[in-house]
């Protein structure tokens, strides 16, 4: 009975830390996507626009970035409080039942496990979710500016009731 409850214990924290990663690295490609489109030079883009239509939607999305910026705010928001939800509800909580038998630690679990589940997310966070995508992006802007350009301005009109209501807030 323990050691089928403490299967599924595992399980359920190895599908937390992929859910947790899946939204980092989400983060990571609305990182990547505001960088590359903020960062790539309009000029190289109308001259690929007259080949890749992609280049023609990341130069509108330049020439008017309002919108796909909030969009990138918002899901960046979004991603970051899921993030931190998921993993303070959950793993932390997980994490304490476990340390609770080890010695020295066992009285202070509940804030022990807090404070590494909240390193532990906030490194992938800085890493994975912002850092090394925005590194990539400066790379080759017009590039990643191309490849994000289509999501983006999905995601864009998919989310513009939110962006107008926040922007009048």
């Amino acid at each position: 009975m323990v050691s089928h409850w403490l299967e599924g214990a595992v399980v359920q924290t190895v599908v937390d830390l992929l859910l947790i990663l899946v939204l980092v690295m989400l983060n990571g490609l609305f990182a990547y996507a505001e960088i590359a489109i903020v960062s790539a030079k309009k000029v190289r883009l109308q001259q690929l626009a007259k080949k890749k239509p992609s280049a023609q939607v990341a130069l509108q999305l330049a020439d008017d970035p309002t919108d796909f910026l909030s969009t990138v705010q918002v899901g960046i928001t979004l991603i970051g409080i899921l993030a931190g939800a998921l993993s303070g509800a959950t793993l932390a909580e997980r994490l304490a039942t476990w340390l609770v038998a080890v010695p020295l630690i066992g009285d202070y679990a509940e804030a022990v496990s807090f404070a590494l589940v909240v390193v532990l997310v906030t490194y992938l966070s800085l890493t994975i979710g912002e850092l090394t995508p925005k590194a990539l992006a400066l790379n080759n802007p017009e590039r990643g500016a191309m490849l994000m350009a289509r999501p983006l301005q999905f995601l864009s009109r998919l989310t513009l009731p939110v962006v107008r209501i926040l922007s009048l807030s």
